[in-house]
């Protein structure tokens, strides 16, 4: 199988003249991905991107899941455009930029586009354009499809820190190894801070223990380095904040899984920027641009 990343460094050849003050500050940029559907990858991404606007970050995210996206849901927002308007030139990021009352903005997922490589030339130049206008924020947070398609791990690719979130099930542990294993062995490169968090946990023995055999799994076999994050306790409040399409860390900031993803936070702030700023890095790693 041809490897997604060679498709995309094919596909950029310039930056655009006009990013360069745009592209200078530094951005993080936090992909969110998982090994199988049904993990509680959509609702981290959420959480962790109003923990973070409780802290006083710009925080934009981006529904990358670019066949059935659901961030707005989650929020009970119905977005008039999304990411494909943009693709195709109809609309502008700030367009489709929808500010929610949560303290965070959010880019509906472009439903029914399959590959970002597929972008024709000009497809592919406005897009990089518009991505570019993101530099504003200060927190990216990208939550990607479930699994391993191409998209996916070009956004992991992209990122300062991907987060891969698992549970205790043993399917869900097998698809978490499975998801590292292929990021170790189809993105080239790889310049980013691989953690691990394990959700719906019953208490933090029970995590700490399932991250340690998926680390020292991928240590082993893959001479890869993966940091534990942490854990998400189970929490009623989860699925009942679903139902409401209201997010648990506002509903109830003092739930246990709010907590737990406010620990979250403050353990990624602990880690360093990348030295290359964030938007385009990310532009760099999508589109190959060496």
């Amino acid at each position: 199988m041809e490897d997604q990343a060679q498709k995309l460094r094919e596909l950029m050849k310039t930056k655009p003249q006009t990013s360069s003050a745009a592209g200078s500050k530094k951005t993080r940029i936090i992909t969110v991905a998982s090994g199988k559907g049904g993990v509680g990858k959509t609702n981290l991404s959420v959480n962790l991107a109003i923990a973070y606007a409780k802290i006083g970050k710009k925080v934009i995210v981006m529904d990358a899941d670019l066949g059935l996206a659901n961030v707005n849901i989650m929020l009970n927002v119905i977005p008039k455009f999304n990411l494909y308007h943009v693709i195709r030139k109809q609309k502008t990021m700030r367009e489709i930029m929808i500010d929610t009352e949560f303290g965070i903005q959010i880019l509906a997922g472009a439903s029914g586009f399959s590959k970002i490589a597929n972008l024709s030339e000009e497809e592919r130049q406005n897009f990089i354009t518009e991505l570019y206008t993101l530099s504003n924020a200060d927190i990216i947070i990208i939550d990607t499809s479930a699994g391993v398609s191409s998209n996916v791990l070009s956004f992991i690719a992209a990122a300062d820190d991907a987060v891969i979130i698992t549970t205790p099930e043993p399917t869900a542990i097998t698809d978490a190894y499975g998801i590292i294993k292929i990021i170790a062995t189809e993105v080239e490169n790889l310049n980013i801070n691989l953690k691990l968090v394990v959700n719906r946990v019953k208490n933090v023995t029970e995590g700490r223990k399932i991250a340690e055999r998926i680390i020292n799994i991928s240590g082993q076999f893959l001479n890869l380095k993966v940091d534990y994050l942490g854990c998400i306790y189970e929490d009623p409040i989860v699925s009942a904040s679903v139902i409401r399409q209201r997010p648990f860390i506002v509903n109830d900031p003092k739930s246990k899984a709010a907590i737990s993803v406010q620990h979250l936070v403050s353990r990624i702030e602990k880690t360093e920027f990348a030295a290359e700023p964030g938007v385009a890095k990310l532009i760099r790693k999508l589109f190959g641009r060496d």
